[in-house]
């Protein structure tokens, strides 16, 4: 959210540090804009970890529930794109050669799996180094 604004906040801070003449106190400021942008991440990564947390443990399945869903999903898409759907086109090619091809996922599927998977793999990688504790 925030941090997509950065790049357009940064180019229009380093403008306005370029104005400040004294090259000592423009070095002080651009650390001082530098230290309140991690601030600004840090806690906004902070909340999200609290949120996160508080959603989990929820009792109800819309709340609590909404991750796994996503995993499944996934998991039910590529099964679809990738066993289903070939062995439906062999199928009704050899049984019924005039039945039309079945649908096809495009690929953000893969840009999805890989997220997901990327994500879990850094969590895989904090346990094994002891961080996850």
């Amino acid at each position: 959210m925030l941090l997509d604004f950065i790049p357009l906040i940064g180019a229009a801070a380093q403008k306005l540090l370029d104005l400040i003449p004294d090259p000592g106190a423009r070095a002080k400021a651009a650390e001082d804009y530098q230290r309140a942008l991690l601030d600004i991440a840090a806690k906004a990564e902070s909340d999200q970890r609290d949120i996160n947390k508080v959603e989990a443990q929820s009792p109800s399945l819309f709340v609590a529930g909404w991750r796994p869903a996503i995993g499944w999903v996934c998991a039910a898409a590529l099964a679809f794109q990738y066993l289903a759907r070939p062995l439906w086109a062999w199928a009704s090619g050899v049984w019924w050669p005039a039945a039309p091809p079945p649908p096809a996922l495009d690929d953000m599927l893969w840009q999805l799996m890989f997220g997901m998977l990327g994500m879990g793999s850094l969590r895989t990688f904090e346990k094994v180094k002891g961080a996850g504790k």
